[in-house]
């Protein structure tokens, strides 16, 4: 059949699950973004800058399974590059697509605007292959089989990728074949299957406190029901990294808890430094997802190989192969000794009906009760995320934070493209006031498309995750006073807001906040500038 480059590339975004495309105009892509506009069954989110639609495409691909991002050349994509990175260094399929200048001016001499005064047009994509996974620059002659290839890889690598569409070629006529991309899953050899299972199951024949830990690669492959029916079938404790927080349901029997290395929980720490034995499922291993897993961690499991102790299995894929490996410990009937898990610490507290001054343990306890099951939940990378992380979370709750690559305001984007990828789920972010400071005007983005979320700004005077690293009192981690609770009013009139100093103040907030669920609602919470979770406090001690 005869289609446009265009069409055929947003034709291909649908099959990734996409529905909806981000990003910023500008003169090389207004053509691409015509099409964009005019295709059934897509919708155009408009940023207020291109850094901002990076980080709702990744909040989008966290929901969705993928996401599209589109720029104009130059300014543009190097505005969006540090998003692109986060969702490289975290395994997002976020397809960056560039509206780049003619074949023409390409050709010519002249230096035209958005260069960097040379006529090396693919300077940028250069610069994008470091932090993409596969990139194109499409011609009429190669669009069709390119856009296949590279869609593919995002998909099937859930990592990013570049196109590079020229603002003369979205319109020109392709031939291409009406088949569905190939995205189904590779499939594992039987033989290599049968040869790893049984080796894991020889090793936990040997094993007294065996334990499972879900990362998250786990959770980027989407085999959340193959890992519950393991744990049900194999009736082993489980462990969730601070990346897989909530993935499985932390009201499980099974669940020991969010393992966060020696700054997290002591009993779960303990729990797994005496276990014997540890299946990872999808590790990810970084200073602030686990730090290090103990020695015991002999058996690894990831999306495309799997490690038993110094042996490799390559070509084996979580689909098929957990599923195979749970049988396989259930038919050969071990038995593991009945191992204590430790005593589950319910979310605690007395409900403070007084005027005094909110703290962060009693902040995030409360907030404990104020969850619901299946909603999303954005913390970001600083007093929210280590106060959150300790909480008992709901069932089937999206659990979302920049743990990797931890870019300061990357959680106000995030949450526009979760709320626009899902907005019948109750979308919360808790966002400290220096992340807040740096893409506040993306609330005008989530009132423009109507979005309903929750956001608590935390409000401690200043950068305070920096000033428990260095310089309590030093001048660069001060920020200027904002009137944060005012400011959605200037973006829109869809907007409940309110300011809370006091526990008393913060009830009577949370007994109204669903009751205006068809506005954004917006909460400043006053805390002390040093007052901080134990848990960030513990990280960044002093010696």
């Amino acid at each position: 059949m005869k289609t446009t480059v265009g069409d055929y590339l947003l034709m291909r975004l649908k099959e990734l699950g996409i529905d909806d495309v981000f990003g910023v105009p500008g003169d090389y892509n207004l053509g691409f973004l015509d099409q964009v506009v005019h295709y059934k069954g897509l919708r155009w989110i408009g940023n207020c800058n291109e850094l901002n639609g990076a980080y709702a495409a990744d909040g989008y691909a966290r929901i969705k399974g993928a996401a599209a991002l589109v720029t104009t050349y130059g300014v543009g994509e190097l505005s969006a590059i540090n998003g692109i990175a986060g969702s490289f260094a975290e395994y997002l399929p976020v397809v960056k697509i560039v509206g780049m200048p003619s074949a023409e001016i390409q050709k010519s001499d002249i230096v035209f605007h958005h260069s960097i005064r040379t006529n090396e047009y693919n300077v940028f994509e250069e610069m994008y292959a470091k932090v993409t996974k596969a990139q194109t620059i499409l011609t009429v002659e190669n669009a069709a089989e390119e856009i296949d290839r590279v869609l593919t890889v995002c998909f099937k690598k859930k990592l990013p990728v570049y196109i590079g569409v020229s603002s003369d070629i979205c319109y020109q006529e392709i031939e291409v074949e009406k088949k569905p991309l190939e995205l189904t899953n590779s499939v594992s050899a039987k033989e290599t299957m049968e040869e790893a299972a049984i080796r894991i199951t020889k090793v936990l024949s040997h094993s007294k406190r065996p334990l499972l830990c879900v990362d998250l690669c786990a959770m980027r492959h989407d085999i959340k029901k193959d890992i519950e029916h393991l744990i049900k079938e194999v009736q082993i404790p489980f462990i969730t990294t601070n990346m897989g927080k909530a993935y499985i349901n932390e009201s499980n029997p099974l669940f020991v808890g969010v393992y966060s290395g020696e700054n997290g929980n002591e009993k779960v720490y303990d729990f797994v430094h005496k276990a014997d034995c540890i299946i990872s499922f999808g590790a990810l291993i970084s200073d602030l997802n686990t730090s290090m897993l103990p020695k015991s961690s002999s058996i690894e499991i990831h999306s495309n190989h799997v490690r038993v102790k110094n042996s490799h299995y390559y070509e084996l894929y979580f689909h098929d192969f957990i599923p195979f490996l749970s049988k396989k410990i259930k038919d050969s009937k071990l038995k593991f000794s009945a191992t204590k898990i430790p005593k589950k610490e319910k979310n605690h507290f007395m409900i403070e009906k007084n005027f005094n001054k909110i703290e962060q343990a009693y902040f995030w306890d409360r907030m404990g009760y104020f969850f619901k099951e299946h909603s999303t939940i954005i913390a970001g990378t600083g007093t929210s995320l280590f106060g959150l992380l300790p909480i008992r979370m709901p069932d089937n709750v999206n659990f979302i934070s920049q743990i990797i690559w931890a870019s300061i305001g990357y959680s106000v984007g995030a949450l526009l493209g979760t709320s626009i990828a899902d907005s019948s789920k109750e979308n919360i972010l808790f966002v400290g006031d220096g992340a807040f400071q740096l893409t506040a005007q993306e609330v005008s983005t989530m009132l423009r498309y109507e979005t309903t979320p929750i956001i608590f700004l935390l409000n401690n005077d200043g950068y305070t995750i920096e000033r428990v690293i260095h310089g309590e009192k030093m001048e660069y981690n001060d920020i200027q006073m904002w009137n944060y609770a005012d400011l959605p009013k200037m973006f829109g009139e869809n907007v409940w807001t309110t300011k809370v100093t006091t526990t008393e103040e913060l009830e009577t907030c949370l007994s109204e906040l669903r009751a205006n669920d068809d506005k954004l609602r917006f909460v400043e919470v006053i805390m002390e500038r040093m007052d901080v979770p134990e848990m960030l406090m513990k990280m960044f001690r002093k010696e």
